[in-house]
């Protein structure tokens, strides 16, 4: 542990975990419950009741899990995808590669859309990889809103959209993770039959609790599948009670974090929560656009619509080290920003600008990132003051 103390908060910009507000910590901060101590069921239905709501997910089931997101695909899969079926894994980064992987190291197979390095997911070629599935092969076609890697966001009504005109009878599955209380998300609009979260972004929680919204018919699917399966087990989970609810001890002080944060989600009102993040993502893609004038990074998203509200991904030229500017922003000007992951490592680094932000934070960032980039000699334009000319525009929080 280092012995010097620095003075001030070191700004967190990984988008996941993310900063932690004081009200979650302290709700935190609190002793364990007995079981059958009726204040604990209580939590447990607030929890799954505003998660429900947060989701738009009514008359779906909540299920949740002491785990992080990987937890949650995991349960997916093993309710979902019988031994003999298949799910179609559009490619979009990372995270739905490894989602596929995943589902591969599980016994299943997968047929995947090609990733396009740089764009969201073609709708198209999703409808024709199912209309191909002449076995019927495919049960679900898994979905990531928000790669986490590569900061793109997809159209999930044109996926949707897509899945509809193909015909097949595919669940549509969505990873929500990177996007939940970021991003407008209605599971019941979509519609959705799936949809997968976790605590360690949007939500301001630390990692550790991964949950699962299932429509009625995502239920008979898994009712029907005679995969063997333990501790991801839907019917299981389907009691009264908290014990058998968790399988086990539920992880309480994460549960009475998730009370205080979702409080705090309502309070703010979800329209002002999207506004906002709207915003602070305006102002990092103000001070990136700024940054490539000197030639020596760029946006990894080349749409600019799918620029995600939740991360930046930005690509380095060759010859610059992303993670000798993310140590230096680090250890010197206090921002913790996150590295490139899978096939971006070493070729990109990535701001989170979700969860409990503001624009003072947002401010912090782009100028230690700045600060960091020009004293390794990194050509670039004047981000910081375009991030402040952007939040200067008239606020439009209602």
């Amino acid at each position: 542990m280092d012995s010097l103390r620095i003075p001030g908060q070191r700004l967190l910009h990984s988008p996941g975990p993310t900063p932690i507000p004081d009200e979650v910590l302290s709700a935190m901060h609190r002793q364990s419950m007995d079981l059958a101590d009726a204040r604990l069921d209580r939590i447990i239905e607030a929890c799954e009741q505003g998660l429900l709501a947060l989701l738009d997910a009514p008359g779906c089931d909540l299920y949740m899990y002491a785990a992080n997101g990987h937890g949650a695909w995991e349960a997916a899969i093993a309710n979902l995808v019988a031994p003999d079926k298949a799910v179609l894994v559009p490619g979009t980064g990372h995270f739905s590669e490894s989602w596929a992987i995943q589902t591969e190291a599980l016994g299943r197979k997968v047929v995947r859309v090609p990733w396009r390095p740089g764009y969201p997911i073609d709708p198209q070629a999703v409808e024709d990889a199912l209309r191909a599935d002449a076995a019927g092969e495919i049960a679900a076609v898994f979905v990531v809103h928000t790669d986490t890697a590569s900061g793109v966001s997809n159209d999930l009504a044109a996926i949707r959209a897509a899945i509809d005109a193909s015909g097949h009878p595919a669940l549509m599955v969505v990873d929500v993770v990177a996007s939940l209380a970021a991003a407008p998300y209605s599971m019941s609009k979509l519609p959705a039959d799936v949809t997968i979260g976790a605590s360690q972004k949007g939500l301001m929680l630390p990692a550790g609790l991964g949950f699962v919204a299932a429509n009625a018919k995502a239920d008979a699917l898994a009712r029907a599948n005679p995969t063997p399966r333990f501790y991801w087990d839907w019917r299981r989970r389907k009691d009264a009670l908290g014990y058998r609810k968790f399988c086990g001890t539920p992880p309480q002080q994460l549960l009475m974090g998730l009370e205080a944060s979702l409080a705090l989600l309502s309070r703010e009102g979800m329209d002002r929560v999207f506004a906002r993040h709207a915003r602070l993502a305006g102002a990092v893609h103000a001070a990136v656009s700024a940054w490539r004038e000197g030639g020596a990074i760029d946006f990894f998203c080349r749409v600019p619509a799918a620029r995600s509200v939740s991360v930046t991904t930005i690509a380095v030229a060759e010859g610059v080290d992303p993670d000798a500017i993310r140590s230096l922003a680090r250890e010197r000007f206090q921002v913790a920003a996150a590295g490139g992951l899978g096939p971006l490592a070493g070729k990109a680094f990535r701001i989170g600008h979700l969860g409990d932000q503001n624009e003072a934070t947002i401010l912090g960032a782009i100028g230690g990132i700045e600060a960091a980039l020009r004293t390794l000699g990194i050509p670039v334009g004047d981000g910081a003051a375009a991030a402040v000319a952007a939040l200067s525009e008239p606020d439009q929080r209602t």
